[in-house]
Formats: C-alpha cells, structure tokens, sequence
C-alpha cells in the first residue's frame, strides 16, 4: 500500500480561526478571494445543445442542485425530469441512447453510484451505450456526512468496462470537458462541481484531452499528481512551498480511466524528488492505486506518498475543518510534503 498520511504529524500550535457556521457544511471549495464562474455545467451544456440538438438534459430531482436547471430554461422540450428515482434515470438514459439521443443523465455522486450501480453497469455499459453521466458533491465536498459523501465513487466507476471517468479540475475544465463528452462516442462518468466553481486553469493555457495528463508545472524537489479539487490544493500547496523554496511541479490527471500511463510513467522516472498523489477520494481503489499498479507495471519505484481521504466513514461538519482532519486542505497537504522532504 502507498504510505498515506491524512493529518499533518508536525502539527504546529492551534491558531485561532472564525467560528463557522452550518452554512459552512456546502461552502464552495474557492478559497477566499479565489476567481470562480457560475454553473459552468448548465452553461456549457446549453451551448452543445444549440450545437446537437440530440443533446437531452435528464435528471433526479436535482436539476437546480447539478445545475441543469440552466439547460431545462432552454430547452425544456429536450429536459426529462425523472423524480427521486435514480435506478429509473440511469435505464432511461439507456433508453434514450438506444433512439439516437445524447443523454446528459445528473444526480449527486451518491446516488448515481450507489445507489444506480447495477443499472449503469447493466444497462449502459454493457451495451456500451452514449450516456454521459454527470454526479456532483464528488468526494468530500459536502459535510453532510455519509449520506451524501461520495468518497469511493471513483473505486466504483473504474471497475466498470468501458466506462470513461473523468475528474476535472475547475470551471474552465469543466466546460471543456462537457464539450469532448459530448463528441465521445460511448459511456462517461464525470464528476462534477457546481455553483461558483474555481477558475485556474486559464492561467496555464490548458486544454483537456480525454486520457491525457498535463504537466502544469515543472519541480525538481517534488511531483505533485492530482486531479480534480486536488489539483486545485497541489498549485496552491507549489506557491506555498515555494516561499521555503521548495520546488513542487503539479501533473493533472484528469482522466481517470483510461490512465495515462506513459505520461505518468515518464514524469516518475525522474530521479530525486519525492512524488505524491493527490486525490478527493477513498485511499482505497482510486487514482492513488491506479498509479501505484501503472508503476509497478513499468518497474519504476520512485519515492511515492499519497495524500487522501481515510477508509473510514467520514464526519459531517463545516467542510474547511473537515478539509483540515482528513489531509486534504492546502495547509496541512504543504506542512505533510515538508514532513516527508525531512
């Protein structure tokens, strides 16, 4: 197993931080002052339906909630509102793939996983069907408790044949990715932020490739690889660390499945600098084990950490303290990374 530390061992002495509220427990993931965009989702969504008019917007009960409900304004005779009925939604897409439609099927990551497993395994993937399903509150982004806590969502999802998954990063992303799952040909499982969701990626010219990782930045002292909100932590943790100056390169691992492994295996090879990766998922069958399997495969056994979430049901609460006991806040991923740097 990859050593995974999910609390910082140098804890230094509390600081004194604002009283959160409840309203904390669905706070967005934008740090303080971050640049975000609205619903970029719904918004990308209603400009692949103006481009393919197969394009057919389905969901739970949670068009508002996944942001949807922005395609529904546009084209309500192309928007298919399913009830609390997830096992329905997901053979119902499969239906309307089967008659030539480009289903876009929305519910949280819960639901969509747990809860529709069997019928997205049966019913879409088997048959290899062109259903694009789209979960929010991946991860620990809600501190709504188990419930509503997606962590091993990834874990799921990979064990399906033929089924892409993808983690995006932020809003820019986001958008770019509706776009190339509408032209795939075939099942895709993306998670999906909502809301006012983080801008960064425009500051690196990115561009996102179904099963394509990008070298964001270069580091001689450390390898950063992540996808989706991790991403978002690992260039913060890089600006941070860098004040000690320690040089933290960050590689976005996008897509989940297929890996790209030769990507990745190249970036490791590197001798002399610690890699960690980085994911907003169960340590257990995610991105971090995923890697681990592509380098042994290849026989490269660089000095490897893995920053995520514990094999545990997590706690509800306010989502920065949450962050902050499981290991996946800026502050404690930076001072674990100087832990393990000695």
């Amino acid at each position: 197993m990859i050593p995974t530390i999910s609390a910082n061992p140098a804890t230094p002495a509390p600081v004194a931080k604002p009283r959160l509220t409840t309203s904390a427990m669905i706070a967005s993931i934008a740090s303080e002052g971050q640049r975000t965009e609205a619903a970029p989702f719904g918004h990308a969504l209603v400009r692949e339906g103006q481009r393919d008019p197969r394009i057919v917007g389905m969901t739970a009960d949670l068009a508002k909630y996944t942001d949807l409900h922005i395609f529904s304004r546009e084209y309500p005779e192309r928007f298919l509102q399913m009830g609390m009925a997830e096992q329905l939604l997901m053979a119902a897409a499969g239906g309307m793939a089967k008659e030539g439609f480009i289903p876009f099927a929305t519910t949280y990551a819960v639901f969509a996983t747990r809860r529709a497993y069997d019928f997205i395994h049966q019913v879409i993937a088997e048959e290899n069907l062109n259903v694009k399903i789209c979960a929010a509150l991946p991860g620990l982004t809600t501190g709504y408790g188990p419930s509503h806590q997606a962590t091993e969502d990834l874990a799921m999802m990979r064990a399906i044949p033929g089924l892409t998954v993808i983690d995006p990063c932020d809003a820019l992303e986001t958008s770019q990715c509706v776009a190339a799952i509408a032209r795939h040909q075939g099942p895709v499982y993306m998670r999906l932020a909502r809301g006012r969701v983080p801008l960064i990626l425009d500051e690196y010219d990115y561009q996102f490739e179904i099963g394509k990782a990008k070298l964001l930045r270069d580091g001689k002292d450390v390898l950063v690889i992540a996808s989706g909100l991790m991403t978002m932590r690992a260039l913060e943790v890089a600006d941070l660390l860098s004040r000690d100056k320690i040089d933290v390169g960050v590689l976005h691992v996008a897509t989940i499945k297929p890996l790209d492994v030769d990507t990745i295996v190249a970036a490791c090879r590197r001798e002399g600098r610690l890699v960690v990766i980085a994911e907003n998922h169960s340590q257990v069958g995610g991105l971090g084990e995923a890697i681990a399997m592509a380098l042994l495969q290849a026989r490269v056994m660089p000095q490897l950490r893995h920053v995520a979430l514990p094999d545990l049901f997590l706690d509800a609460g306010a989502l920065p303290t949450l962050h902050d006991r499981y290991g996946i806040s800026r502050d404690v991923m930076a001072g674990n990374i100087r832990t393990w740097l000695g």
